[in-house]
């Protein structure tokens, strides 16, 4: 078996631009629509599905290696980093902390040249303890290959399926080089130049780990620079989470395949036309927020209170009840019943129908639906 990076005239790829030449500027045109309607929204709305969408990118890219971060404690750290006045803010790990650096790094600083010290910093934010779960990693540089060659593999120990098997470290100084002076060339177009990017840093997988998600942040920067604008309201990495396996499908398929990667293009631009779809869900969700928010004006609500309310309407997981409220608002439980109690008094919230050993509440539909009317 031969891998793409083994075949005379690596790393020159080509692809058909007539194939591409179409779906391309339909995805271009759509990234213009969406940019323009998002700029239209007043700034708290706009700030709003930032958030939404950059805590997606970051959730959903760990996601897609299988690794699971706090939503709360990602939300938070992005709105820190990012200076937003928002309710409910909770401490972040480090870890939590670093995969946010890196992310907001490459789409807030698009247009900074990326280098490989860069590179390094980037991958020393993502593995702060210098361990990849239980495993001393090389942090900050480029793998050696000390324990043998880099493989991506599936299944259990002694029937492994190896996929893909990287360039040997000895190559990666020179890979790299060659991928960085591309990558500052004024062609082509950055929305093939991510897709582009994403397929060859991946497949030079020049980290011991965290290659799948500096390849989306470079990605990320790239369509960045496709828009001329920091702020992202879409998440490439959600929507390839939802096509994980069509995503790793694709790249395993074009990394044993020849230099064309037209096929892997048109799955990439495909992707991201429907990763604007997501854009509607997010457009859509902090409108809800904001009719909510209007229904509510006027009502006097406690700290505790507003940062529970917001809470729920960013998706609350389980059911809330009156232990979980005392928990999160880190209040007593006697507190906790009060404020849930005087908010069903005043038709806020509203007691789930009965289930379980505790009594659990919901937003009142008159308050949450976005197509209710207001009393």
């Amino acid at each position: 078996m031969s891998y793409i990076h083994e075949l005379p005239g690596w790393p020159n790829l080509r692809w058909n631009d007539e194939q591409l030449a179409k779906p391309l500027a339909a995805v271009r045109h759509r990234q213009g629509r969406l940019i323009g309607r998002m700029e239209a929204l007043g700034f708290p709305l706009r700030e709003e599905a930032v958030l939404h969408a950059l805590t997606e990118d970051v959730l959903k890219s760990s996601e897609i290696e299988g690794e699971v971060l706090d939503k709360d404690q990602v939300r938070s750290s992005i709105a820190r980093r990012l200076g937003m006045d928002i309710s409910g803010l909770v401490p972040a790990d480090r870890h939590v902390e670093g995969v946010v650096e890196m992310m907001l790094d490459a789409t807030q600083s698009y247009a900074e040249p990326l280098t490989t010290e860069r590179l390094f910093g980037w991958h020393a934010a993502l593995f702060p303890t210098g361990r990849s779960g239980m495993s001393r990693i090389a942090v900050g540089t480029w793998r050696d290959d000390a324990t043998g060659p880099m493989q991506v593999v599936s299944g259990p120990i002694g029937r492994e399926r190896v996929h893909y098997e990287a360039p040997a470290a000895e190559r990666l100084e020179a890979e790299m080089a060659k991928f960085l002076d591309w990558f500052h060339s004024a062609d082509p177009d950055p929305v093939l130049k991510a897709g582009i990017a994403h397929f060859w840093f991946v497949t030079i997988h020049p980290f011991d780990d965290g290659n799948g998600r500096i390849a989306r942040a470079i990605a990320d920067m790239s369509l960045a620079r496709a828009e001329g604008m920091a702020q992202r309201f879409y998440s490439m990495s959600a929507q390839i989470r939802t096509e994980r396996n069509d995503y790793y499908d694709m790249l395993e398929t074009t990394q044993k395949g020849d230099l064309d990667i037209t096929r892997w293009l048109l799955w990439f631009i495909a992707c991201l036309d429907r990763a604007f779809d997501g854009s509607e869900a997010i457009l859509a969700h902090v409108m809800s927020k904001a009719r909510t928010w209007d229904k509510l004006a006027g009502q006097k609500l406690n700290e505790r209170q507003i940062t529970m309310i917001h809470r729920l309407l960013d998706g609350f997981e389980g059911k809330l009840v009156s232990s979980k409220w005392a928990k999160l608002a880190k209040t007593s439980p006697d507190t906790a019943l009060r404020d849930i109690t005087d908010l069903v008094e005043r038709g806020i919230l509203v007691k789930d129908p009965a289930g379980g050993r505790s009594t659990s509440y919901s937003l009142a539909p008159e308050v949450s639906d976005p197509h209710s009317r207001s009393a």
